[in-house]
């Protein structure tokens, strides 16, 4: 692989090393009447729903990259990972079709929701107090227990995986004028950025962070990879305590831009999203919409533009109060 990333030779013979344990997740046109009232005339939007992918969000394509890849050895000791959620369960589904084991590091914030399904999918789950300390956990659980540390957004195999979903994207729309992509720690972006590009280099890339976890955005107004104190968002997994170097680099070269959207444009978009397309999404699903809707509602208008639909990772109450205060917000405040 070169410094670029991950060519388009790499990414097809990923795709086809992932196999059946990975789902080429549908493309759908958001065309009904409800939403193209709030969208700019002749603004064609496409839906790349990964919310129905393996364990529900694009994370089992980067975690499979990785895992495939380590020794008979290495797998027989197990992994270990860190997050709010989504990776977890997706570490945890990685290891038991490859054989292996999985402990994973959750803050206890985390949405009681993900931990059970980590459970469900028979991770041993570790709970500490936030995520700086979840990093920390999961470096003792690699010393100790001899376990590999499986990233949750950081690396060249990462990228890879992350990137079949660009791959599938452009194939899928082969005219595509512009795509929006969710950001956390920025592995989703740098990987779809960097096949999205190579495919189709006029196709703009936006990547969209919570204003609450802005570490990509900063990083790059600062030019290099900056962390964040505490992320303040209902976007737990858009909440990465900060930017990495490989994703970063990757998204320096290959995003056009990087917007930001505040939490109740992610609310007003899980509205929108549950009443138009008829999907029940978490906040960082619906974020790449909110940012369609909000700081590229102009910029876009009149293209064929796709939203990463990332994830669907959320418990019937959460989604309900989530939408009920959508609803509650002045008229004024939604897109």
């Amino acid at each position: 692989m070169s410094a670029d990333g991950p060519d388009l030779a790499s990414i097809r013979r990923t795709r086809e090393r992932l196999g059946d344990r990975i789902v080429t997740t549908p493309v759908r046109a958001w065309d009904d009447a409800l939403f193209a009232a709030r969208v700019p005339a002749r603004t064609r939007v496409h839906l790349k729903e990964e919310l129905f992918q393996k364990t529900g969000t694009f994370k089992p394509r980067g975690a499979l990259s990785v895992m495939l890849d380590l020794t008979e050895a290495a797998l027989a000791r197990g992994v270990t990972a860190v997050s709010a959620g989504n990776h977890a369960m997706a570490v945890a589904y990685a290891a038991g079709v490859l054989g292996t084991t999985a402990k994973v590091v959750m803050p206890r914030s985390a949405n009681p929701f993900r931990v059970g399904r980590c459970r469900e999918l028979g991770a041993e789950v570790d709970l500490v107090d936030d995520v700086h300390a979840a990093f920390t956990r999961v470096k003792q659980i690699e010393a100790e227990e001899g376990r590999t540390f499986v990233h949750p957004f950081e690396g060249p195999l990462t990228a890879l995986g992350t990137a079949t979903l660009g791959l599938e994207l452009v194939e899928q729309v082969p005219d595509l004028e512009a795509v929006i992509v969710p950001i956390g720690g920025g592995g989703l972006c740098a990987g779809v950025a960097a096949a999205v590009k190579q495919a189709r280099p006029a196709c703009l890339v936006f990547g969209v962070e919570p204003e609450g976890a802005d570490s990509m955005r900063r990083s790059l107004d600062a030019g290099s990879p900056q962390a964040i104190d505490r992320v303040r968002t209902i976007a737990d997994s858009l909440g990465a305590p900060h930017a990495a170097p490989y994703s970063f680099e990757l998204c320096r070269r290959y995003v056009d831009d990087v917007v930001l959207v505040d939490d109740d444009a992610l609310r007003s978009a899980m509205l929108l999203m549950f009443s138009s397309a008829k999907l029940a999404v978490e906040p960082a699903g619906a974020a790449a919409a909110a940012a369609l809707l909000g700081p590229l509602r102009e910029r876009l208008a009149g293209r064929r533009v796709a939203l990463v639909v990332c994830g669907a990772n959320i418990d019937a109450g959460t989604f309900s109060r989530h939408l009920a205060d959508a609803i509650a917000a002045p008229a004024t405040s939604r897109h």
